[in-house]
């Protein structure tokens, strides 16, 4: 089931957005400097398009979206609890933003990827249109991708 988050679920979704993020084998050094990414606040929940996904009544992952503009959304999260990839619910997620971002009348998502997430984004159908400075590691360049959204 995917559903719009509460507020009261701030700092379980940063919780799981910290716990998906090493799942990759960042040092904690490196974790620690995405700090202010990876929290989720009430304020950002207030701002934002986010949405649960809940497996056996257990949230099994989240996404968000932040407006750019009138036309260009981002896909500002997608996280899965580690136990839970592999089950297709990062697909199922990806596939609700889309749908969600469609009806809003966005027509192109951007996606600031993870470089171990770049094939996931690839399978979704978005392509790689260049690299973006990493918000929080200096010196890290990042895939920048898109999806067009409405033909």
């Amino acid at each position: 089931m995917i559903r719009p988050a509460h507020h009261d679920e701030a700092s379980l979704l940063t919780d799981l957005a910290f716990r998906s993020k090493a799942y990759w084998g960042y040092s904690e050094e490196f974790m620690e400097l995405c700090r202010d990414e990876l929290t989720i606040s009430g304020a950002y929940l207030g701002k934002h398009a986010c949405f649960v996904l809940e497996a056996e009544r257990r949230l099994a992952g989240f996404t968000s979206l932040e407006r750019m503009t009138g036309t260009r959304v981002e896909l500002g999260h997608l996280f899965i609890e580690p136990s839970e990839i592999g089950h297709g619910y990062g697909k199922q997620l990806m596939t609700h933003a889309l749908a969600e971002a469609r009806s809003r009348g966005y027509r192109v998502l951007e996606i600031q990827a993870d470089p171990n997430a770049e094939s996931f984004y690839r399978s979704c159908g978005a392509r790689r249109v260049g690299m973006k400075p990493s918000a929080s590691i200096a010196g890290r360049d990042l895939p920048l991708m898109e999806l067009e959204l409405q033909k």
